[in-house]
């Protein structure tokens, strides 16, 4: 049996005990020092998964398992078809929180506190709030999921990270809004920008990355052989003040 059908095995008879995060530690360590490969994730990719920090790999380890585990049930039941996403979001969400909670990366007020120990919330949109404070070489979100599964949501922190290292994310935990919306809590450079970025340099960015216009040439999404980019509009991509290169903080990155 290999060590994630392990991991699975002791999450279903075990729950969340000491020995279950053990087992999980260990795995998300040696996929982190490179000894352990995931399977949702090619060589190259690995590296912007392993930038995410522990917490995105441990994560992403939970909702695994509630996928497996739901399929598994669903078969033994004599259903047909998969489960449904929303099903398979359902329980990927409550194993995370009840995963979170036993590991310490659960956080009940996380608003209060990242405005003490970060700065105020200088931004909010439908995806994230922002948290920064003058003088610091980072911005702390919190991030809620508008995929279909929290499994893409966390693929979509990992894919960030191997395209745009420049700007990676780092999930540091895990929290419900005030409108019980799971969150995910992570950090990412700050970047001073010089002015928004033109349709044409966002281009060229991904061009170089293997992607090709996917709205006839008058969107702001692409594709490559193996991922979706979205929501690459201007606002989304930056001319860095330093660099005075296109630079990205956030847009929505799948798998095909």
């Amino acid at each position: 049996m290999d060590r994630l059908n392990r991991i699975f095995v002791a999450i279903q008879t075990e729950g969340f005990s000491e020995s279950t995060l053990l087992l999980i530690d260990k795995y998300v360590n040696d996929i982190k020092n490179g000894t352990e490969d995931f399977p949702r994730f090619n060589l190259q990719e690995h590296a912007g998964f392993s930038k995410g920090g522990t917490p995105l790999i441990g994560a992403s380890i939970v909702a695994c398992y509630a996928t497996a585990s739901l399929t598994a049930s669903r078969h033994a039941e004599g259903c047909e078809g998969s489960p449904a996403n929303w099903e398979i979001d359902e329980l990927q969400e409550r194993l995370i929180e009840e995963w979170a909670r036993a590991a310490n990366l659960w956080e009940d007020d996380s608003e209060q506190i990242l405005i003490g120990e970060f700065g105020p919330m200088i931004a909010q949109g439908a995806e994230a709030k922002v948290y920064y404070k003058d003088g610091n070489t980072s911005v702390v979100k919190e991030r809620t999921s508008i995929y279909s599964t929290t499994q893409k949501a966390l693929d979509a922190i990992a894919l960030h990270n191997y395209l745009f290292p420049e700007t990676a994310m780092k999930v540091i935990g895990f929290t419900r809004d005030g409108d019980g919306l799971m969150r995910i809590v992570l950090t990412q450079p700050y970047v001073n920008c010089l002015r928004l970025a033109t349709k044409e340099e966002i281009d060229n960015m991904v061009a170089a990355k293997g992607f090709q216009d996917n709205w006839n040439g008058q969107g702001v999404n692409y594709i490559s052989g193996r991922m979706a980019l979205e929501d690459m509009h201007p606002a989304n991509v930056f001319i860095d003040t330093i660099t005075e290169e296109p630079i990205c903080i956030d847009c929505i990155v799948k798998f095909v």
